[in-house]
């Protein structure tokens, strides 16, 4: 429990950056094949997908024999259903649209045992199915785990000086494109106001000592603004999107040949 986060942590500690992988369709083996193939950490999202929280176990299971950390990204910044995924032991919970620092403390709440937290004791998974000591499991529950707030609104950005004061948070991460549709831009993330905005994430979370991520599909341009950044950990891509492009190449190639 915890090496994975360590690791991460490790990296960035050094001025390296993480890579990772988006997981949406309900197939375990595909976690498992990204952490095989090298990706640092499997983003499994159950908040723009069909998964169910069995389907969210199953993943966590593959992600655990490889050497990819597992986060969860949640439908929305709630308790109850932060709790039962927090008992499956992800390394990491994502939560979407933070916008306030009230929000931010709520989150952090959730994840957080009394008297700094309201999260219920119940661990399963967590504390490998009780194998592990309460002492223990406790010891090191907030050590190994990142507790992630997904920057996706111009509110969040207006905000985030003092979200960034918000103790137990671990990582923030950007929403590019909710985060352009917030101010009438929807996907034109390399809209000078949306470049712009992204910049100035990036500045306060560098200023305020906060590792940061960016979530996103693949373009080569925009990854080389988030480098330019300074970001500490990139979500690039995804099953879906990673079987589109590979069978439309094989797709194209196969009639190239037969033309």
């Amino acid at each position: 429990m915890g090496d994975k986060i360590e690791r991460i942590n490790a990296k960035i500690s050094r001025g390296e950056t993480v890579f990772g992988a988006h997981v949406s369709l309900t197939d375990h083996c595909i976690t498992e094949m990204l952490g095989d193939m090298g990706y640092e950490f499997i983003w499994i999202d159950w908040e723009h997908s069909a998964m169910d929280r069995q389907h969210i176990q199953n993943h966590l299971i593959a992600a655990r024999a490889t050497n990819a950390a597992a986060f969860v990204r949640v439908p929305w910044n709630d308790p109850v259903i932060v709790k039962p995924v927090l008992e499956m032991g992800p390394d990491g919970i994502v939560f979407p649209m933070i916008c306030t620092a009230e929000q931010a403390r709520l989150a952090v709440a959730s994840c957080t045992y009394p008297p700094r937290g309201i999260r219920g004791f119940g661990p399963r998974r967590a504390n490998n199915y009780g194998m592990m000591s309460n002492e223990e499991y406790l010891s090191k529950v907030d050590a190994g785990f990142w507790r992630i707030m997904q920057i996706e609104h111009i509110d969040a950005v207006k905000n985030l000086s003092e979200i960034l004061t918000v103790e137990g948070i671990d990582s923030i991460v950007v929403g590019p494109n909710d985060l352009s549709g917030s101010i009438g831009l929807v996907t034109q993330t390399r809209h000078p106001e949306v470049m712009a905005i992204m910049d100035e994430i990036a500045d306060k979370c560098r200023n305020a000592g906060k590792p940061f991520g960016v979530s996103m599909g693949y373009q080569r341009e925009s990854l080389e603004d988030w480098k330019r950044r300074g970001v500490s950990w990139v979500g690039c891509g995804g099953d879906t999107s990673y079987i589109y492009t590979g069978g439309m190449n094989v797709l194209n190639s196969l009639g190239e040949i037969w033309k």
